[in-house]
């Protein structure tokens, strides 16, 4: 009997080392951050020494890619482990199927505290979390509502400073300190209409940042689906609700701003509408809109004076100027955010034993190709940031260039937590690479599908496989399009190179592994007609 004692408690020591051993996960994602502007990728545009950390401290990956890029398809590809044909949410339009089980319900069932604060865009009371707030839809900049578990409610202040208030508060008052946790730490920045703080936006007007070598493609020797996108910099970037000139100002100017032609989803200059959307001071307080009063005075009459006498190029740059500056001052209030709650950990003894992730829904255009927005398969909106670090476990300071996606992550966490996953996801855990097993990791290409056409900046519906090497995409439809690049001798993507007879041998390779991918992942031409508006 005694033996049979020992035993016992030897069975229940186990478990409770194992509970005490499971790491916590904290998972940190903005929304449409491009990994140009993070400093650990490239300081060419803007210092960020808070995310740079978790770099230094643990990995990077300089080939991390979306599956599908776009917000809600992203985020529902992340829950499910996925991809977008699979999980029904191939667009922003496309309801997603609540009774799919997600990665952050399986943790809350392994007995991890789970918690979400921020922006989930789709849904309204996400599974899996103990405690929520998150931003309806895109949610605001400036004093926004969040929806709760218990209570909707509107609080005070910028968004991103808010959501990092939160996360902190939870960690600070309601974390159980019993239980591991899973944290999702959601940033609404930066995307648009790129709204800064005051403070940052005041500082970051005053300052100029170098142009994209392909600022001005002209998009030759490439398909269709470049040149008739409606992302723009010069035609389509929205004088107003993007680059913050005055309505008044505007209607001031009449004639003088007629040469610029508004296409698609922009095809007059909108004004009261489209302005007062994401205009601050609709919401904003007499104070709030003092101080953004300062600067928005400033650049409209910047651009009274300035605007009449450029040529065509002039105004493209002005305009990239202003988008740049505005869009890089909302990355810098998520890296002191992200900074916050990085201290905290380290102040409060967990940050020995909690996996840190910092990641974008997917990849944005600065200029590259003379465009904004994200969509397409090249390399701006494909790729993501992806950092990670987890003390003792992974090498400090390491890069890894393997070919690997969101839908990765579920796989990943679950098996960092020692959950096993189900058998309908579809991505490899990352965890040979953070434990520097590259030996064990034997995928050679990942495979992409964007669907949202016909739609808002009309990007074409197209799939694709990419390797290390080379990207092979066809655009399907409403045309029939094929590129082929190599990723090594062009890595802007600019010469097409699917006709050149060099290229033929390895454009049948790749031919070849797509159709093999496209089968593994249960994708195929007649599922698409599903998903056809």
């Amino acid at each position: 009997m005694k033996n049979y004692f020992i035993l016992f408690f030897m069975i229940i020591g186990v478990s409770v080392l194992s509970q005490e051993n499971r790491p916590n996960i904290l998972f940190i994602m903005s929304d449409d951050h491009a990994y140009q502007a993070i400093s650990a990728y490239s300081d060419k545009l803007i210092q960020t020494p808070n995310i740079d950390k978790i770099a230094e401290e643990g990995i990077l990956f300089s080939n991390a890619c979306v599956t599908n890029s776009i917000c809600a398809p992203s985020r529902a590809t992340i829950l499910t482990g996925k991809f977008s044909h699979l999980n029904g949410k191939v667009d922003n339009i496309f309801p997603f199927d609540t009774t799919q089980m997600t990665f952050p319900q399986l943790f809350q069932k392994a007995g991890y505290q789970t918690a979400m604060f921020g922006k989930l865009h789709f849904g309204n009371n996400p599974k899996g979390f103990d405690d929520f707030l998150i931003l309806p839809g895109q949610g605001h900049y400036i004093n926004p509502k969040f929806i709760g578990k218990e209570k909707d409610t509107i609080i005070s202040g910028y968004v991103t400073d808010i959501i990092t208030d939160l996360t902190l508060n939870w960690f600070k008052k309601k974390r159980n300190k019993d239980k591991p946790f899973l944290m999702m730490y959601l940033h609404k920045a930066p995307h648009r209409a790129w709204w800064p703080s005051p403070e940052k936006f005041a500082e970051f007007y005053e300052k100029e940042f170098p142009l994209p070598e392909t600022l001005f493609d002209d998009y030759s020797n490439r398909s269709s689906a470049s040149s008739s996108a409606e992302m723009n910099i010069f035609k389509h970037m929205q004088l107003m609700q993007d680059n913050k000139v005055y309505p008044q100002t505007i209607q001031e100017m009449g004639e003088m701003v007629k040469d610029i032609t508004y296409t698609g989803e922009n095809r007059e200059i909108r004004k009261a509408g489209a302005w007062e959307f994401n205009y601050p001071f609709k919401r904003a307080n007499k104070d709030q809109e003092e101080k953004y009063r300062k600067t928005l005075d400033k650049i409209s009459f910047d651009f009274k004076s300035k605007w009449p006498h450029m040529s065509d190029q002039e105004k493209t740059i002005w305009k990239y100027q202003r988008y740049m500056q505005d869009y890089l001052a909302t990355i810098s209030s998520v890296d002191d955010n992200v900074g916050r709650v990085l201290d905290y950990l380290k102040d409060n003894g967990l940050e020995n034993n909690t996996i840190v992730i910092y990641t974008s829904d997917q990849g944005f255009y600065l200029g590259e190709h003379g465009w904004f927005d994200k969509r397409f398969i090249y390399n701006e909106s494909f790729k993501i940031p992806l950092l990670i670090r987890w003390p003792n476990k992974i090498v400090p300071g390491i890069t890894n260039d393997e070919m690997v996606q969101n839908l990765d992550f579920a796989q990943t966490f679950l098996e960092a937590a020692k959950i096993k996953s189900p058998k309908d996801m579809q991505g490899k855990s990352l965890i040979p690479l953070l434990l520097g097993e590259n030996r064990k990791w034997k995928r050679d290409a990942v495979y992409y599908h964007y669907y949202e056409f016909p739609s808002v900046h009309m990007v074409k519906r197209h799939y694709g496989i990419v390797s290390k090497e080379y990207k092979l995409v066809h655009y399907y439809y409403d045309i029939n399009e094929w590129e082929f690049f190599d990723r090594k001798t062009d890595p802007n993507e600019l010469v097409n190179v699917y006709n050149e007879p060099k290229y033929q041998i390895a454009l049948s390779k790749m031919k070849k592994k797509l159709v093999k991918l496209r089968k593994i992942y249960k994708d195929s031409d007649e599922l698409s007609q599903k998903y056809i508006y």
